[in-house]
């Protein structure tokens, strides 16, 4: 019996608040505080909203192309009144700020279409290859923002050896782009990405991933033998000093010194099994690999090395009985019998 009285007032309920939705009005204009325009000319709808069959009456004439500008509210109410729109809902605001919309082509765009067109001309892919540099300065350029077309090269001369272009560019579907012609002029060179010290080193130090920065550079700057890759950099050590900023060159590099000259080192003799481990001074600096010549301590005779570790030099081409005798002139121990 509740359940049917329930579903009786719901019933009864309906057609009442049908009623009072359909007996509400139309909404009251209210004005806007930011307006963006899309064309030259502001209309009362782009500036109120609700403005019923008044919205598409032009009023003011919209700010440039990508500019900011601000309209006193009680102009636009005195503007909207002489159009029959009244009773607007300004929440108190003092004025309302129009922005024009625009595609913005900045001066890397252009240097970007640039140096691609150069690319295709000089039969190169991509334009990372370029580095395109202009006469002067350009401000970003605002054009309509359905010009969304890319830009197009109406002409183009360039001298190879000099670098120097002049070009002229043109964007279909742009008045504004017409009125401020798309000429430039510039060096254009090709550039290859090289590795540069981001610190200075001293020589002899290992070079460290982070010490590298790669960077395009002009060809020509860079030559032929300049490290095009920071991984064939890292753990090698330095020639000699070096400033940030500068080139990576493969005569730069070298591997790391392993022994110093006049350093303290230990000698290792091995031929045959036999193995003496002796103190000596190197007479020269060596990587791994190299054969430096250094100062037996006990002997105080000089041989030649390997440098087979950090301070340490193996004298490995001795035979056996040689080797022995090295024993003996270290120990004073009594010499072994001959076998050969």
């Amino acid at each position: 019996m509740l359940r049917i009285t329930i579903a009786a007032l719901l019933t009864l309920t309906l057609p009442a608040a049908a009623q009072v939705t359909g007996s509400l009005g139309p909404a009251s204009p209210t004005l806007k505080r930011n307006v963006t325009a899309s064309g030259e000319i502001v209309h009362i709808g782009d500036l109120i909203d609700n403005a019923g069959p008044a919205a598409q009456i032009p009023i003011f004439r919209a700010p440039d192309l990508g500019s900011t500008g601000s309209v006193p509210v009680q102009r636009i109410l005195d503007a909207a009144r002489a159009h029959d729109v009244r009773g607007v809902d300004t929440a108190g605001i003092s004025e309302v700020t129009v922005t024009r919309a625009s595609r913005s082509i900045t001066a890397k765009e252009i240097e970007e279409r640039i140096a691609q067109a150069l690319a295709g001309q000089r039969g190169m892919n991509g334009t990372t290859h370029i580095m395109v540099k202009l006469d002067r300065e350009m401000r970003t350029l605002h054009v309509e923002p359905a010009a969304t077309e890319p830009l197009q090269v109406a002409r183009l001369s360039h001298d190879p050896r000099s670098g120097y272009f002049d070009i002229t560019l043109e964007l279909p579907g742009s008045a504004a782009a017409r009125r401020a012609p798309l000429r430039f002029t510039g060096t254009a060179v090709e550039t290859l990405e090289a590795a540069q010290l981001a610190r200075p080193l001293a020589r002899g130090e290992i070079i460290q991933r982070a010490d590298i920065v790669m960077e395009r550079r002009p060809k020509a700057e860079v030559g032929s033998d300049f490290v095009s890759d920071a991984g064939l950099a890292v753990g090698l050590s330095v020639r000699r000093a070096l400033r940030p900023g500068q080139v990576l060159r493969q005569a730069d590099l070298m591997k790391p010194e392993l022994v110093q000259r006049n350093e303290n080192v230990t000698l290792i003799f091995e031929a045959g099994g036999i193995l003496l481990t002796s103190r000596g001074k190197a007479l020269e600096s060596g990587a791994e690999g190299d054969v430096v010549n250094v100062l037996n301590g006990q002997s105080k005779r000089t041989v030649q090395g390997t440098v087979t570790g950090s301070g340490t030099v193996t004298v490995s081409s001795m035979t056996p009985r040689i080797v022995a005798n090295v024993v003996a002139a270290e120990t004073g121990a009594a010499l072994p019998p001959s076998t050969e």
